[in-house]
């Protein structure tokens, strides 16, 4: 028989795995862990743009920002570091971006698959009053 989860059982769980990646560009160990459910919809709009794809060169830097914390699981980078993140060693960026694509189930197509969402998502919020076009008949 299997074991029916209550709220206090799922908010209680401690599900969110982390790995210390070594990074011999920098000099050290740079800990990197599974996103929340917030980080990932934050991962995902940070890395669409306007056509829906992944926006090159943004991917890396996005999924570390939402993935390195620190020893006390606080988030190391924000988004406002993106920029920089994107200046640093493409090798160590490498590294980091391989183990956080792993821990979080995320390859390729799944990159590209959340930039699609996270665009049609915004899309399809116009922020208008207006019907859509489906809405007026």
């Amino acid at each position: 028989m299997k074991k029916l989860l209550n709220k206090a059982a799922i908010l209680g769980a401690e599900d969110l795995k982390h790995e210390d990646v070594p990074v011999p560009q920098w000099g050290g160990t740079v800990r990197v862990r599974m996103m929340t459910g917030a980080e990932r919809d934050e991962f995902r709009g940070a890395i669409a743009n306007e056509e829906g794809k992944a926006a090159p060169g943004q991917v890396s830097a996005a999924l570390l920002v939402a993935t390195c914390v620190d020893e006390n699981g606080a988030r190391l980078f924000a988004i406002e570091d993106m920029e920089a993140l994107m200046e640093k060693s493409a090798a160590a960026l490498d590294v980091l971006a391989e183990v956080a694509m792993r821990l979080n189930g995320l390859g390729g197509a799944a990159v590209s698959d959340a930039a699609k969402n996270s665009a049609s998502t915004q899309s399809d919020d116009s922020g208008s009053a207006s019907p859509s076009p489906s809405e007026k008949q």
